[in-house]
């Protein structure tokens, strides 16, 4: 009788804590779960109390004090830990009851009465206390045993799906492997569908909640992809409802997600083929066993289905591997359907919106495939439905753009959208250097038709700058530059008219280059045209020279931007192949009149002081053996490396513009250079023997090389010693050089002091003589006596300046002014008695 007694308490224990349980008993009630647990093996009896007391703990949990959750939080997380591990009874009726009281965690109903003395837990309690005792893991863990009974395993799902909503849960299922084990469960049978819909909403939750790589791993196994593949199939041949398509749909993200990864079988799956036929299928007119009996409709989830397919060929066009399939599946031709004028769309079609939707997220992702099919790409003439396209782009054709997608950003109204994305394809394909591809365009024009573009597209940045406008421009620079680069006739195609547009873009205002839309990669884009297209090709050179091009070259220069010195001095010194481009640079003068000289001796100090290299307050030399050495130079090891590899005292011209300076110097000439001080002279003579430095370190370097490995002979290591002799004394001529400007600089600034010091003092005593003048004039009309001095000294001072010698037989006349009582110089007065 004592297992009738133990039910009967049972029983009286459901009907005690019918209202919840009470913390401090919960550990006592998870101890009976246990033992009921044991007792079913031997009585099925016990399993209806097992499942009522299971169903109160799924009631809120009763608590005396606010201080209890906090109390009994470790009890209460290992008891509901223990509630997980009942999945183990092999009843159909607990684990479900257990299932359904996890869910009553997420829907919690108070019940009708309350204990006298307690109040209910927060609602969030036993959420937390769930994720505190690991119970998600264990569900997780508990689906093997529920395999094959799809009513328990539906339940799990729904409690997993639950649980996943939270971070924590999350990272305790994929501990369990969870992604694998649902994506293997997708295509049970199941005629509800909740199967494939709860776990599909569980991997979302995953891969929202924890790492995207992590959930991708586990769906990586090829019988994961193949059981996703399935179940995709399934949808798309027989779900006809909204609810089936969308589910479909969020299916084949997750495959998207999995193409991304190398490591994923999609393509031994024979997934990744069925994906790229289903993108192609509408476009290209081919029947495939893969899609037989397929229709699509026009609905707004098929709509969204032919998109992700699209997507999916531009995941899978980063894989080498799926190139072999992305060519025999025809999915250039499918792609190059839409590079046409949009057309008012049929009856029973996509509405325009949608329509112009999928038109530009195709040619976006031809830019992606088109340079792995260049066969296809010419076999389509491609370069021909692109620039007809173009054409239709700048044209008068009343398009209204809807700009409603990502690809349609800026296109409302207009065409900019589909101009942006056919100039990304038309760069893709030329950036190859393909000599067929870019033979191809440029025979048909593409040139002239480019400048014509971008003539447009200037004009509309007038209007207003954006940052697509600025694109559009960059890339038709770009696709210019990689046309005409080493190809004498197309720069010849180019020049006029070329340089005509390429000249306000030099003179873009400084300001705009930090603006952030783009200006700065446009000017940039814009110079490496200018290399490309003008130099090497008279016509165009001096074209641009007669627009004062290299007077812009040198403002912008002026600007000293670290990022734009390098490429502006590289343009001109090639320019300065052309015998006219010197006499410009002479003659340009900046800002207070500034020289070209002066310019770039200052921009040779500065990175002289950027590179860290010694010279004294002055700017002399200080290290005889190493003068133009950078500090990162000095502090590499002695590496012995091949004759073939440049050692760091030739890799560092090409990572300074120091080199590209000395070359603009020597076209210069270093005599007679206007607009320099005695500072730049110092420097200049830097300048002058940077080759003979440079040559100095090549042999330095060789000698420390030869000492790490081998002993050189006496003959060699005489010459190697007279060499590096011959380095140093051209330091310490430099150096005497530069003391001797300094000190007729200084001699001459002595001198320049005493001039305006004489200058001074002869200003100053003409002050006083002035002065003295003024005081003498005053005292003279304020003192009478004084007044009857200065009158006789005057007199007395004619009368001597008067010849002595008489006049013979001529009449004398006197010149006085009789009663004049002035001592101020009279005028003109000659009395004559005849």
């Amino acid at each position: 009788d004592l297992e009738k007694e133990q039910l009967k308490t049972l029983k009286k224990v459901v009907k005690r804590f019918e209202n919840g349980l009470p913390l401090k008993d919960l550990a006592q009630v998870i101890e009976i779960l246990n033992l009921c647990a044991e007792k079913m093996s031997e009585q099925e009896a016990f399993t209806e109390p097992l499942c009522e007391l299971i169903k109160l703990c799924g009631l809120p949990f009763q608590k005396k004090k606010l201080s209890d959750e906090v109390s009994y939080s470790v009890a209460v997380s290992k008891s509901i830990a223990q509630l997980g591990y009942l999945m183990r009874v092999p009843s159909c009726q607990v684990r479900i009851q257990i299932c359904k009281c996890v869910v009553s965690f997420y829907n919690m109903e108070l019940p009708r009465k309350q204990l006298s003395g307690y109040q209910p837990t927060s609602a969030n309690y036993k959420i937390q206390m769930a994720e505190l005792g690991g119970l998600a893991e264990t569900l997780v863990l508990s689906l093997a045993l529920v395999e094959n009974k799809l009513t328990e395993k539906l339940w799990v799902l729904k409690a997993l799906q639950h649980l996943s909503s939270s971070g924590v849960n999350c990272r305790l299922m994929m501990k369990a492997q969870a992604a694998s084990r649902l994506c293997l469960y997708l295509n049970g049978v199941d005629p509800s569908g909740q199967l494939v819909f709860r776990s599909s909403e569980i991997l979302w939750n995953l891969l929202e909640n924890t790492s995207k790589e992590e959930v991708v791993n586990q769906l990586s196994s090829l019988e994961c992809v193949h059981a996703l593949k399935e179940v995709f199939v399934d949808l798309l041949m027989h779900g006809f409802g909204h609810y089936d398509r969308q589910l479909r749909n969020d299916l084949l993200v997750i495959a998207t997600l999995l193409a991304e990864n190398p490591a994923a079988p999609m393509i031994e799956s024979g997934f990744a083929k069925l994906l790229i036929v289903l993108a192609t299928f509408t476009e290209v007119k081919i029947p495939s066993p893969l899609v037989k009996g397929l229709k699509l409709t026009y609905c707004y989830e098929d709509f969204e289905l032919k998109k992700l397919l699209f997507n999916v060929i531009g995941v899978l066009s980063k894989d080498p591997c799926a190139v072999q399939l992305l060519s025999e599946n025809d999915v250039m031709p499918a792609l190059l359907y839409y590079v046409k004028p949009n057309q008012k769309p049929g009856f029973h079609d996509w509405s325009a919106a949608q329509h112009e939707e999928l038109q530009l997220h195709a040619i976006a992702i031809l830019a992606s495939v088109a340079p792995l099919l260049l066969d296809k790409y010419l076999a389509c003439q491609a370069n021909t439905l692109l620039l007809l396209f173009l054409e239709w782009c700048i044209g008068q054709d009343p398009f209204f753009g809807q700009g409603n997608s990502f690809h349609g950003t800026g296109g409302r109204g207009n065409k900019l959208a589909q101009m942006r994305y056919s100039l990304r394809v038309l760069r893709a394909v030329v950036s190859l250097y393909d000599d067929a591809v870019n033979l191809n365009l440029c025979d048909q024009g593409a040139i002239s038709q480019l400048l014509d573009i971008l003539k447009y597209a200037a004009n509309k940045s007038k209007e207003k700058e954006d940052a697509i406008l600025l694109e559009i421009q960059a890339d038709i620079l770009f696709l210019l530059s990689a046309l005409c680069e080493n190809d004498l006739h197309r720069k010849e195609l180019f020049s006029y008219e070329g340089v005509d547009i390429l000249i306000p873009f030099i003179q873009m205002d400084p300001k705009k280059l930090c603006s952030g839309l783009g200006h700065n990669c446009l000017l940039f884009t814009a110079l490496d045209c200018l290399w490309s297209c003008v130099i090497g090709c008279y016509i165009a050179e001096d074209y641009f020279l007669e627009k004062q091009g290299i007077f812009l070259l040198l403002d912008l220069l002026a600007l000293k931007q670290k990022n734009l010195c390098n490429i502006i001095l590289g343009i001109l010194v090639e320019f300065c192949d052309n015998p006219k481009t010197t006499s410009h640079i002479s003659t340009w003068r900046g800002e207070k009149d500034q020289t070209a000289a002066n310019l770039l001796i200052q921009l040779w100090r500065q990175e002289e002081l950027e590179l860290g290299v010694k010279r004294d307050r002055y700017g002399r030399i200080v290290d005889m053996k190493t003068p133009i050495a950078s500090t990162f130079q000095k502090q590499q090891e002695v590496i012995p490396m091949p004759a073939n590899c440049p050692s760091f005292a030739i890799m560092e011209i090409s990572e300074n513009i120091r080199a590209k300076l000395y070359l603009l110097l020597c076209k210069l000439g270093f005599e007679n250079l206007p607009g320099l001080s005695a500072k730049d002279f110092v420097t200049l003579a830097i300048i002058r023997h940077y080759i003979d430095f440079k040559v100095g370190e090549v042999w330095s370097e060789l000698h420390a090389e030869l000492k790490e490995e081998f002993r050189p002979v006496a003959t060699d290591e005489g010459a190697l010693k007279v060499i590096s002799e011959i380095s140093e004394d051209t330091g310490r001529m430099v150096a005497a050089l530069q003391t001797e400007v300094l000190e007729s600089q200084h001699h001459q600034e002595i001198q320049e002091e005493e001039k305006t010091y004489t200058k001074m003092q002869a200003i100053h005593k003409q002050r006083e003589m002035v002065n003295k003048s003024w005081e003498n004039f005053l005292t003279r009309t304020s003192n009478y006596e004084a007044l009857k001095k200065a009158k006789r000294l005057q007199e007395k001072s004619i009368e001597a300046s008067r010849s002595k010698l008489k006049t013979q037989n001529g009449a004398v006349h006197s010149t006085d002014i009789k009663g004049l009582g002035t001592t101020i110089g009279s005028g003109r007065l000659v009395t004559v008695e005849s």
